[in-house]
């Protein structure tokens, strides 16, 4: 099963999961930390991967006019039935069915690692960026997807089996407060975003590498980061 594929089956229960205020990492701390990253508005901005909508819902409230696309037909149809006025599409984020050099920002919110041509997808922003325009990004932090803490305590030793630079598909089944979900990504390491972006012809701005600001100073997501965010942009 694709990537796209294990997402539309799990778009039920990410749905219930995002659409809990609170619930997870969205809510708490990383839409802010991710919003310093972008441009400012007014801004024409498509974003790629955009779920059930909840993103470019908050993103509009601030004044962003956005495109949300996705490979779920599912997720659309919700983030359709939650904002009604807005542009929704069903679309391959690696053959983007938009115009050379039509937007100034394109946003990927936690969506490149689930992504199965990430290249693709990268190249594709690229296309569509105006000159000058910026790509700005959230993943899991590579070296959070490539091992795990062994135990829940706070000075947890974090411990890597196996090879940081080998990519490969993984599935993190979450539960709490009577919801359960399960991510399907793909673990890449660090270089071969930046392969990506390179390819792409676009050019890092800025890097940020996001913790767990809700954890007591020194506590496991203290140490170590969660999130890799990254602002590009398309050379003049």
């Amino acid at each position: 099963m694709n990537m796209r594929d294990a997402w539309e089956a799990e778009a039920a229960n990410w749905i219930a999961w995002a659409r809990t205020p609170g619930h997870d990492s969205y809510w708490r701390f990383h839409a802010e930390r991710f919003f310093e990253l972008l441009p400012p508005a007014p801004c024409e901005t498509l974003d790629v991967g955009c779920g059930e909508g909840r993103l470019p819902r908050d993103l509009k409230q601030r004044g962003y006019s956005v495109t949300g696309i996705d490979g779920s037909a599912t997720l659309i149809e919700h983030a359709r039935s939650a904002d009604p006025a807005g542009d929704y599409r069903v679309a391959d984020a690696a053959a983007l069915q938009i115009g050379d050099a039509s937007v100034p920002l394109v946003t990927a919110f936690m969506s490149l690692q689930d992504i199965d041509d990430m290249p693709a997808a990268v190249r594709e922003t690229a296309r569509v960026l105006v000159p000058g325009g910026r790509l700005c990004l959230a993943i899991v932090h590579p070296i959070n997807s490539a091992g795990a803490f062994e135990t829940m305590e706070p000075d947890a030793a974090f411990v890597i089996r196996g090879s940081y630079f080998e990519g490969r598909r993984y599935e993190d089944t979450f539960e709490r407060s009577g919801l359960k979900i399960t991510f399907y990504s793909e673990h890449r390491p660090i270089q071969d975003y930046f392969a990506a972006i390179e390819a792409a012809g676009l050019l890092v701005e800025r890097l940020v590498e996001i913790p767990d600001p809700k954890d007591p100073p020194g506590n496991r997501w203290q140490r170590l980061p969660l999130f890799l965010h990254l602002r590009a942009v398309k050379p003049v």
